[in-house]
């Protein structure tokens, strides 16, 4: 079989003989009951090859469509004059570097519509091509935006470049609405939906098919698509990795499964893992190595929010659907960008919990959570994550202390900010981190954050105190009967009582018993 891995070129992919998961119903339900649509989803979601599956369809391709729902759906097969703008595939560091791109696909416009340019304006050129595609064919255009918000992303923490795209890409989709009259379809994908950047302040007819429990699987691959479209590649890969089929089936839902694009959503696979992981036949993190967004990097950076939060309870839904200016709230950001996701709705309150969609996302977005707050537990550092989970299997209670100790001390100033959310996200990420080697639990509440490891061996209570003593901090544990649980247990129990000082950003003491 031939996976269609990179592949956004729906004419070359079935040309070519490339698998295909066929979205083509929800396509003609789309186009035969609106005009106007955006669709945000994460990258390396098939949006691309979306967009350009409408294309062939808009452009009356048939030939391209046997065998799938549309051949059969449609009668006419009508050839619209389409307007495919592709913003994706570049980065916009400049004002020039969005003017570039845009004139390329102007004069690319004007060619094929022998249309002459009277204008040096964008979005004037834009609606000059509109005029004249409408008279030359005799039919209203079709118009395809892949990746409206690309530049405005890629310009996070640079306000003043920021609002000069925003300025010129809302001048250039407001054409949309003034030519309505000559517009059949417009379509927009997207990652985010910029909330107060007002970019589609011009398009007030745009309907946002983002959580739309109709439209949930149009990108990506749902569970009925596995298993009718690749049972035989599932096989094949369990036979690889000595499973069973229905282990690995388990495994593949583990690591790539579990987006939901709405309440009571089914589960949804990440297309681009899914796919080069039944092509190796290996289970690996396919999405997160391809690199982590600037914008959401920037996002975490400069958010100043406990990492904790993310994945609680009681988000409202206007924190899922834009993402505005000042960035301060991370939220919308990582769940519009795949890093989490929709858990479960309360009808009563119309509220959302999120969490992480699955093993993937969560192992390579605690990793970039690493390289920010703990930039220090680089692999061959002494503060390497797997040298603490080393210090806690053999029992080394001291060394293991005096290499926190020194961690800390090593501290990046420039994301400490607020002492204890510091202390709280950098425990935070550590205990993830160190879950893959030990058992970890942690629970935090008004300064102080009491955590749990277990080894083979050992057991490790830790209570950490914010501007108190050791001591303090041991008599937490004994106060609160931490202890109680292992009791019975034959493995040595270390009770390890530890003080931070806000003002030094720095452990103070720590004591064992």
């Amino acid at each position: 079989m031939l996976y269609p891995i990179g592949i956004q070129n729906f004419e070359s992919l079935r040309k070519d003989g490339f698998a295909y998961v066929d979205k083509t119903e929800l396509i003609y339900q789309i186009a035969s009951t609106g005009r106007y649509y955006f669709l945000g989803r994460p990258r390396r979601f098939g949006k691309s090859l979306l967009v350009s599956t409408m294309e062939a369809y808009f452009q009356g391709k048939k030939d391209l469509f046997k065998g799938l729902a549309l051949e059969k759906l449609e009668n006419e097969w009508t050839e619209y004059p389409v307007l495919h703008l592709d913003l994706s595939g570049k980065e916009y560091k400049s004002m020039e570097d969005l003017d570039v791109r845009l004139d390329r696909h102007l004069s690319l416009w004007e060619s094929s519509f022998d249309a002459a340019k009277r204008y040096p304006m964008a979005d004037a050129r834009f609606s000059d091509i509109i005029d004249t595609a409408y008279e030359k064919t005799g039919k209203p255009v079709v118009i395809l935006i892949d990746e409206y918000d690309k530049p405005i992303l890629d310009s996070a923490g640079n306000e003043p470049l920021r609002e000069a795209y925003r300025s010129r890409l809302q001048g250039f989709y407001s054409v949309m609405k003034s030519q309505d009259g000559k517009i059949r379809f417009g379509f927009l994908t997207g990652i985010t939906k910029m909330g107060k950047l007002s970019i589609f302040s011009g398009l007030n007819n745009l309907k946002d098919i983002s959580m739309d429990h109709r439209y949930v699987d149009i990108c990506g691959i749902s569970e009925e698509d596995l298993h009718a479209c690749f049972d035989k590649s599932v096989q094949e890969m369990a036979d690889a990795n000595r499973l069973s089929k229905e282990e690995c089936y388990a495994k593949l839902k583990d690591y790539y499964d579990g987006y939901h694009f709405c309440e009571n959503s089914a589960d949804i696979y990440n297309p681009f893992s899914l796919l080069n992981a039944l092509d190796s036949q290996r289970f690996k993190d396919y999405w997160y190595e391809t690199g982590t967004p600037t914008f959401v990097v920037k996002a975490l950076r400069n958010g100043k929010f406990n990492l904790e939060d993310l994945t609680l309870d009681g988000v409202p839904a206007s924190a899922l659907t834009g993402v505005n200016a000042d960035d301060s709230d991370p939220m919308p950001i990582l769940y519009q960008s795949g890093y989490l996701t929709i858990k479960s709705y309360d009808e009563l309150t119309e509220e959302y919990s999120l969490k992480y969609p699955n093993k993937e996302v969560e192992r390579g977005f605690i990793q970039g959570l690493a390289n920010i707050y703990v930039p220090s537990a680089r692999y061959n550092s002494p503060f390497a994550v797997r040298k603490f989970a080393e210090d806690f299997k053999k029992g080394d209670a001291e060394g293991l202390m005096k290499r926190f100790e020194a961690f800390f001390a090593d501290a990046d100033y420039e994301i400490a900010g607020d002492a204890e959310l510091y202390f709280q996200n950098t425990m935070y990420v550590m205990c993830k981190l160190m879950g893959q080697y030990v058992q970890v639990e942690r629970h935090t509440s008004n300064g102080r954050m009491d955590i749990v490891v277990q080894t083979d061996k050992y057991v490790y209570i830790m209570e950490l105190k914010m501007d108190a003593t050791a001591d303090e901090a041991l008599k937490q544990i004994e106060d609160k009967g931490y202890a109680k649980p292992f009791a019975a247990d034959p493995r040595q129990i270390f009770k390890i009582g530890v003080a931070f000082s806000k003002q030094t950003r720095r452990i103070e003491e720590w004591k064992i018993a």
